[in-house]
């Protein structure tokens, strides 16, 4: 097979474009990158529109022969595929897939599952940490409020770990879209406070809890506290004021697991 040798080849370009959010936004695609995450690709049928690999790379063949993805497969030459590889210590695959996105109406939640409300999260590692907690804790999707982080940039993907694949993540406009949306699915909202003498262990969230997690710096927005059916916190001791975003997150989804499997 004839490898890519050229920056001028519409696949290397495309590639380098993906790195940027307009570009992911306006081709409806975003990279992957590694042997696991491609294979995870092919495995749950993503759409793949190109498996690029570098000449100088050693790729288990038998990861193309899954479901016929070979035939998407082309080779770089090694040096234009470093410039494209978004890790410095690359294994030599990646591949471009579609979007999936999601409408409200399209969605399918699992009996009493619960939600996760990402109120405008921005650190990449801290959204791929969600996303992959909330997929291991059995989540039944993701709402991202307006002003959340893409979660299709490359830090995102790799701190996912494949669990973009998994868990259904929609978009909504609006705090008061978000709240609606809860209302209809029959999801609690709960939120994480100082303002409340509740601790997260004593609220029920073993099912149909709707889990708010507040921006890095400036926490949970006004218009959720406000309508949460319940405030809670997470106690600290000594002069630490605040969690980290992620690590809150999964203290709280870790306890809808242990309360799911006591009742």
């Amino acid at each position: 097979m004839t490898a890519i040798s050229s920056k001028d080849n519409s696949i290397y370009k495309m590639c380098e474009k993906l790195a940027l959010k307009k570009y992911r936004d306006r081709f409806s695609a975003y990279l992957i990158e590694g042997e696991n995450l491609v294979g995870e690709a092919i495995d749950t049928g993503q759409d793949i529109l190109h498996i690029i690999i570098s000449q100088d790379a050693d790729i288990d063949p038998g990861l193309l022969e899954k479901t016929g993805a070979g035939g998407k497969a082309v080779f770089m030459k090694g040096s234009l595929f470093d410039k494209t590889a978004q890790t410095k210590t690359s294994q030599g695959i990646l591949a471009i897939v579609s979007k999936t996105p999601l409408q409200v109406s399209e969605m399918k939640l699992p009996e009493n599952s619960n939600v996760l409300i990402l109120d405008r999260i921005q650190d990449p590692g801290n959204l791929g940490t969600m996303i992959r907690t909330a997929d291991a804790a059995g989540y039944g999707c993701i709402v991202a409020v307006k002003g959340t982080g893409d979660i299709y940039a490359p830090k995102v993907v790799r701190a996912a770990a494949g669990s973009l694949f998994r868990i259904p993540v929609v978009y909504a406009d609006s705090d008061k879209k978000v709240i609606e949306l809860m209302r209809s699915w029959k999801k609690k909202i709960f939120c994480t406070s100082f303002d409340t003498e509740t601790m997260y262990y004593s609220a029920d969230l073993s099912q149909n809890a709707a889990v708010i997690i507040g921006n890095e710096g400036n926490g949970v927005s006004e218009n959720f506290i406000r309508e949460a059916d319940e405030l809670i916190k997470i106690p600290m001791k000594g002069e630490v004021d605040s969690l980290n975003a992620a690590v809150a997150a999964a203290i709280l989804m870790y306890h809808s697991v242990l309360q799911a499997k006591a009742i």
